[in-house]
């Protein structure tokens, strides 16, 4: 009787011995590999699914173990799902522990900057840089303003003089996009860039835009002669004054930056042939403003051209003393001087 009670101790012994290692062996971590495996967590997915998804690429032994193994440690309900990166090697808790802290893999990202003052064509250009994104596909999407949804664009004039329609109205901003990011979807994300932004000025600009007997493409129009021709932040209301007077005047704007819209790459100097481009967009020929913006305005320079400054000045000139600056003038003897005094400034 002692002997049978003995080889039945013997037996259990070795039955849990033999189960104890079993399950050790389950739950090991298989051999190491440098092999990057990824795995998608489904949102809703269980326990018992998700085991089976990490047996089934290789990053578990066994499925059924792992699943006992996060009910005895009470695992397994704060899991999150999307899009993980492990390699074979790793532990059980480790797992556990990457599923709870929900540590998915980073979506590539396109990161772009689009500079105050760029024209749609340079724009175009810096996105044909991009992986995936090409310089004609945006150019082709980009006269579609039809297609876009955006506040700002709903009163874009059907004008077939304006060069390209949503010149001005894609805001120049430092964005991210998922890498697989079509043209179509950075223009939309431009535009509602621009339609945040005028959500940020002043409540009254509708009203002022209304007072002065502007809309909305006349004014992103004022806005981009002004980043054009500005580089000194305190003269951009100045400058918006001038403009405002020389329309008020029915004077031409005589703005160098209007005719260097027309060239394939702009000049330091505009020789007198360039002024006599002919164009509806050449302010040395045509009064009044052009039929559309000529580059992406900040919105500094939208917030000065709805708020000139209230001045007599009609004529402006760079300073040619590095500052960037401009001297001002309200007649044209006193303009003449101010040229005089800049060239001074160079020598």
């Amino acid at each position: 009787m002692l002997l049978l009670i003995g080889l039945l101790l013997i037996l259990l012994i070795g039955g849990a011995v033999g189960t104890g290692l079993y399950i050790t062996s389950a739950l090991k971590p298989l051999p190491t590999s440098e092999q990057e495996v990824r795995i998608v967590i489904p949102q809703g997915a269980g326990s018992k699914q998700i085991a089976g998804l990490l047996e089934s690429t290789g990053i578990i032994k066994n499925s059924f173990m792992f699943t006992y193994y996060l009910k005895y440690k009470k695992e397994g309900s704060r899991f999150q799902a999307g899009e993980y990166s492990m390699k074979p090697g790793i532990t059980i808790d480790q797992i556990i522990d990457k599923l709870n802290k929900g540590d998915v893999v980073k979506e590539e990202m396109i990161r772009i900057t689009i500079p105050e003052g760029y024209t749609i064509q340079q724009i175009a250009e810096k996105l044909g840089t991009q992986p995936g994104w090409s310089t004609e596909a945006f150019l082709a999407e980009v006269d579609k303003p039809g297609e876009f949804q955006s506040e700002a664009v709903s009163s874009l004039p059907d004008n077939p003089e304006i060069k390209h329609r949503l010149e001005g109205y894609l805001f120049p901003e430092t964005y991210e996009f998922k890498k697989g990011t079509t043209e179509q979807e950075f223009i939309e994300r431009s535009l509602q860039e621009l339609d945040k932004k005028l959500s940020s000025l002043p409540s009254d600009w509708k009203e002022k835009l209304t007072s002065r007997h502007l809309t909305m493409h006349q004014m992103l129009t004022i806005a981009s002669l002004i980043e054009r021709e500005v580089v000194v932040d305190e003269e951009r209301a100045l400058v918006s004054g001038v403009i405002t007077n020389r329309l008020n005047q029915n004077m031409p704007l005589q703005i160098d930056a209007t005719v260097q819209y027309l060239l394939d790459k702009p000049k330091e100097r505009l020789l007198e042939k360039d002024l006599q481009i002919q164009s509806p967009y050449n302010t040395y020929l045509h009064p009044g403003l052009p039929p559309g913006p000529i580059a992406s305005p900040s919105l500094a320079s939208i917030k000065a051209a709805l708020y000139p400054e209230d001045t007599k000045y009609l004529f402006y000139v760079t300073k040619k003393d590095g500052s960037q600056g401009h001297l001002f003038a309200e007649t044209y003897e006193q303009h003449k001087k101010n040229i005089e005094a800049s060239k001074k400034m160079a020598n």
